[in-house]
Parts: structure tokens; C-alpha cells; sequence
């Protein structure tokens, strides 16, 4: 079963977006009920619709690393290092 229903509601538009409305209207020459109707269509689906997250590139560098430094022991270094610290010790 469908059930149509419209609504008349009246609605009190800025002067800015009211003429914005107008402008769009003449330039695709719509009604300004087809106009109306049309961006509130635009606007809930928009909020419907999450938008895609933006790729995000981090750009890479060679680590140039001193000799002796293992770089799949990293989190043993700062260990020690961290170690050394509070023990008051210098490396």
C-alpha cells in the first residue's frame, strides 16, 4: 500500500540564501519550489552520506643510521638508555 502525502509549511529564508536560491533558480530555470526542493534533497543527503576519508601519505626516509645501531632493536636502545638515566649513570 502507498500513502502520498504532501506538506505546505511556510518557511522564513535569510535575504543572503534567498537570493542564492533565486539565483540558482533563474540560471537552471526552475520554480522555486523545484529549486527548494532540490537543495533540501542535496542537504539530507549529504548528512546522510558520510564522506570519504582522505588518503593520508606520509612520506619516507632512509633512517641512516650509525654503525652498531640494530634498527629491529630500537625499543632495546631507548630502554637502556632510559635505564641509564635514572640510574644516573652516562652513557
Amino acid at each position: 500500500m502507498l500513502l502520498i502525502t504532501t506538506m505546505r509549511t511556510t518557511v522564513t529564508i535569510n535575504d543572503d540564501l534567498a537570493a542564492q536560491i533565486e539565483a540558482m533558480r533563474r540560471r537552471e530555470g526552475l520554480s522555486f519550489k523545484a529549486a527548494l526542493n532540490h537543495l533540501l534533497r542535496l542537504g539530507v543527503q549529504a548528512k546522510s552520506t558520510p564522506p570519504k576519508p582522505k588518503r593520508f601519505n606520509t612520506p619516507t626516509r632512509k633512517l641512516r643510521l650509525k654503525p652498531g645501531i640494530d634498527p629491529t632493536r630500537l625499543n632495546a636502545l631507548i630502554d637502556d638508555l632510559e635505564t641509564s638515566n635514572f640510574a644516573g649513570e652516562e652513557r
